[in-house]
């Protein structure tokens, strides 16, 4: 017998049935509630509505879990590359040795980007924020590949998937190119996708750009741990804006945007300008630790702590690590990230921290990373975005398989009820 939940609105009772997840998620569907009762649930934010069916990532808060398609994001940072994790996420198992150099060959096909895209990124001002750029490219390649894709063609999917993940990593590190005032580079088929990244942003015409593993390694790690995350901001934008059935580029275009939100992607921006302002307050972290602990204070430490893990971030783990390698392999002296250890010491252990599970998150360490890098603060969230991108695509792709109804959400008016037309003369 199918379990249900009951319930009673003006002495009439209704019934709803339970929906069990593969984990025992337990959720209640409401799709009739409107057409029985009259009457609709309020939830701002949706913290406590489930939009959909999803099989692509597993979110446990509570315990600190995170899976991409049934695998712990520990085993795919430790065994896996970023590549081997997008096709994993898309098209939902690990790749064969076979599939997966035909997925970066097949990428290969589609790393050049218009010249006449060169065109829009000369109308950008140098100060333009990256993320603008980034969602007005994104957009922009919807020009420079018109037909609309078949969903339900596998092969035409697929085509779509290796163009995405092909130009959207050029146009990204495009943006950084534009406000430095250097020339844009173009992928190099003959390297894999990391080490682009890394070639696109930072090799300069006057000499080769010299790798370094330890960061090829720890920036491969940072794209997997982001490479999807559930039903966030930026996801449900994706899916929310492509169940108008409006295109791939327009659906992650609107994702970008969605991800610029200092609330959402620009977490570890605000953890670097909040490291940079207590430097111009004279570096001492030990007061800000103690401003943190003041509920009288306004101050609060950024990148501590997370909305949805309640326990710890498993990405922080594995992403610490990382970031001790890249410190240690670059030798970088920076009095930021000096005060970006004491905070991160000093909260491990003190008990106000330790009691309250404020660990320092996944943003705290990327960002971290990135300064190390010499990647400019504006240019983080660009960094998020590059690794969401197959969750996007992976989101986009099952909410058109699906055959999702068009989102539309209710809302309970507040305004005035019907009121008399007032002509001008007599107001």
């Amino acid at each position: 017998m199918s379990k249900i939940a009951t319930l009673e609105l003006d002495g009439k009772k209704y019934e709803f049935p339970l929906v069990t997840g593969s984990e025992n998620e337990t959720a209640i569907d409401i799709e009739k509630l409107r057409a029985l009762t009259g009457a609709i649930t309020l939830d701002p934010g949706y913290k406590n509505s489930g939009s959909c069916k999803s099989d692509i990532t597993f979110l446990d808060g509570e315990e600190g879990i995170l899976r991409y398609r049934g695998y712990s994001i520990e085993s795919l940072a430790e065994s896996a590359n970023f590549l081997e994790v997008s096709y994993l996420v898309i098209f939902g198992e690990l790749p064969t040795k076979e599939q997966l150099a035909k997925f970066e060959s097949d990428i290969h096909n589609y790393t050049l980007v218009n010249e006449e895209m060169k065109n829009i990124v000369d109308g950008f001002p140098k100060t333009a924020h990256p993320m603008g750029v980034l969602a007005s490219l994104t957009s922009a390649l919807t020009a420079f590949n018109p037909k609309v894709v078949n969903v339900e063609n596998e092969k035409e999917m697929y085509d779509a998937v290796c163009k995405t993940m092909a130009k959207f990593l050029v146009i990204a590190t495009w943006t950084y190119r534009k406000i430095k005032g250097f020339p844009l580079n173009n992928y190099d088929n003959t390297k894999g996708y990391v080490e682009n990244f890394m070639r696109l942003m930072f090799e300069l015409p006057t000499e080769p750009y010299k790798y370094n593993q330890t960061v090829i390694d720890a920036l491969d790690k940072l794209f997997i741990l982001h490479a999807d995350h559930e039903q966030n901001c930026s996801t449900s934008t994706v899916r929310i804006v492509g169940s108008s059935h409006a295109g791939l580029f327009a659906s992650i275009s609107a994702g970008v945007s969605a991800l610029w939100g200092p609330l959402h992607g620009g977490a570890n921006q605000a953890v670097l300008e909040m490291l940079e302002a207590i430097q111009a307050d004279g570096g001492d972290a030990d007061k800000y630790m103690a401003k943190a602990k003041d509920k009288n204070d306004p101050f609060r430490l950024m990148g501590f702590g997370h909305r949805v893990y309640k326990n710890f971030d498993p990405r922080a783990r594995i992403i610490k690590k990382a970031a001790d390698e890249v410190l240690n392999s670059l030798g970088v002296d920076d009095p930021i990230l000096d005060i970006a250890k004491k905070l991160e010491a000093a909260a491990l252990v003190d008990e106000y921290f330790v009691s309250r599970k404020l660990y320092p998150n996944v943003d705290f360490y990327s960002g971290i990373i990135y300064r190390a890098l010499g990647i400019p603060t504006d240019m983080f969230t660009v960094m998020f975005a590059i690794g969401r991108l197959p969750g996007w695509i992976a989101q986009w792709k099952e909410m058109r398989l699906n055959n999702e109804p068009i989102g539309r959400p209710r809302q309970v008016y507040t305004g005035y009820p019907l009121r008399e037309f007032v002509p001008l003369e007599k107001r």
